[in-house]
């Protein structure tokens, strides 16, 4: 079994994977615009032509998949995080401060009890990320 978390943008999706393919590295795997669809949209679904019905992007070993949903602009992600483990300091470093730039620090990274660098960030999305080094418990 496999979960795989599905982010809807709200009209924001391309502008959310281009972030994300430059500030973390992710690479972007697949992109159909509504107006690509090889059938018609739902009646009474008014979704503009240029946007994202379906998007998958890469982070290391993870796909995230998303889409503009219904385009009125303001994603929430209300009771979701994604955590993003890393290798060392310097990588967490360079992965909080991207994901930061735009968005709002929650808790800033430093040394915890259960890793030698943790923190938390509101990417300019508003999708909130923990980054994170593992170590063994």
């Amino acid at each position: 079994m496999l979960i795989q978390p599905y982010l809807n943008f709200d009209g924001r999706c391309e502008e959310a994977v281009n972030f994300y393919v430059k500030a973390i590295g992710a690479k972007q795997e697949f992109l159909m615009r509504v107006g690509e669809s090889p059938e018609p949209s739902p009646p009474g679904m008014t979704v503009p032509p240029e946007k994202i019905m379906h998007a998958s992007f890469r982070i290391g070993d993870s796909v995230i998949m998303a889409s503009d949903c219904y385009c009125a602009g303001q994603p929430k992600f209300q009771g979701v995080t994604l955590s993003i483990s890393v290798k060392d300091e310097a990588e967490a470093d360079r992965v909080f401060n991207a994901l930061a730039e735009g968005g709002k620090v929650q808790m800033p990274l430093s040394k915890t009890f259960f890793s030698p660098r943790f923190g938390m960030v509101e990417d300019k999305f508003g999708l909130g990320w923990m980054v994170i080094i593992p170590v063994p418990m």
